[in-house]
């Protein structure tokens, strides 16, 4: 069959001939891949950067994707740590990491979308328990996960969203997914800080895709300002695109009743993981979030690999 390649961490993957997968346990099953997104787990994935690299090559990439059944029937599946991934013409999944989707289910949606909401759902309803009338902070809301992220507190009835990010263009389409206020990070970390603190001092949470400067610039800011200390805030760190580590301050984790914590593989059980994805591809499929993918041919996965880079469109890979 035909599938991504990766040969190198320093190349994209090529397109290319490998075996045929084959289950080998009872909760296998083999699907006739539909679609995989190309998200940036997936790429970093690809380049041996993830914190869960083995540094095994060769390997097909992709984490997640749908796939269609000997009977017809659609799934949503999560893959486990693999070099055989979703991007192919056919995978193995295992039936306890996958979900069946309504025959309706748009493939592209469901596998453009998943990932990148998955990353606000399991913060907000497995690492914490959101409350309807709490507010948010997203820092990184310019990023595909981070503007459903957007959409998502709103969903779930958050108070008040203030959206923080890069682009001003992005930055100006929030608002009409559900911020209630907007922030440029453009400028130096002390404006940054000075911003933040003025905008989100009283937010409840926070939703932390950057890491890095960024976010040291914004707790040092939100800690400064907030009027209340006692009131509990807790930081969620989702993603590090802007550094892998912060220069935070100590004296902010003792001003102030701030937790923080981290949403990712490993800090959520693959059982809670599962247990949340019926509701989210259910809202998916129903059109819930203003969503950007587009569908580009398995055959053209390095120029795919390479437009990944610089476009904000999902991008999801169709073997």
């Amino acid at each position: 069959m035909k599938a991504a390649l990766v040969s190198s961490f320093d190349a994209p993957p090529s397109y290319a001939d490998v075996p045929d997968p084959s289950a080998s346990s009872p909760d296998d099953l083999v699907v006739d891949v539909i679609a995989a997104g190309l998200h940036p787990r997936v790429r970093s994935q690809a380049d041996g950067s993830h914190y869960t690299s083995t540094d095994e090559l060769p390997l097909i990439p992709g984490i997640d994707g749908v796939g269609r059944d000997a009977s017809g029937a659609l799934h949503y599946f999560v893959l486990a740590d693999t070099t055989a991934g979703s991007m192919a013409e056919r995978t193995v999944i295992d039936r306890r990491r996958s979900i069946v989707l309504a025959p309706d289910a748009d493939p592209i949606a469901v596998a453009a979308a998943m990932n990148p909401a998955m990353s606000s759902w399991l913060a907000l309803r497995s690492r914490m328990r959101f409350e309807p009338g709490q507010s948010v902070l997203v820092l990184g809301a310019t990023g595909s996960a981070g503007g459903l992220a957007v959409q998502l507190a709103k969903r779930l009835g958050a108070s008040r969203i203030v959206a923080a990010g890069r682009d001003a263009a992005k930055l100006a389409a929030l608002p009409a997914l559900g911020a209630t206020e907007v922030i440029s990070l453009d400028g130096d970390q002390a404006a940054i800080a000075d911003a933040i603190g003025r905008s989100a001092g009283e937010v409840d949470v926070v939703l932390d895709y950057l890491w890095g400067e960024p976010a040291a610039a914004a707790l040092t800011g939100l800690i400064t300002a907030r009027p209340d200390r006692g009131r509990a805030i807790t930081w969620i760190q989702i993603g590090s695109v802007a550094g892998s580590t912060a220069p935070i301050p100590s004296a902010a984790l003792r001003a102030a009743d701030l937790r923080i914590i981290g949403s990712g593989q490993g800090s959520v059980p693959p059982r809670d993981i599962l247990a949340s994805l019926p509701e989210l591809a259910s809202l998916i499929t129903a059109g819930a979030f203003d969503l950007d993918a587009v569908a580009v041919p398995l055959s053209e996965v390095t120029s795919a690999w390479s437009d990944a880079a610089t476009t904000t469109r999902r991008i999801v890979l169709t073997p």
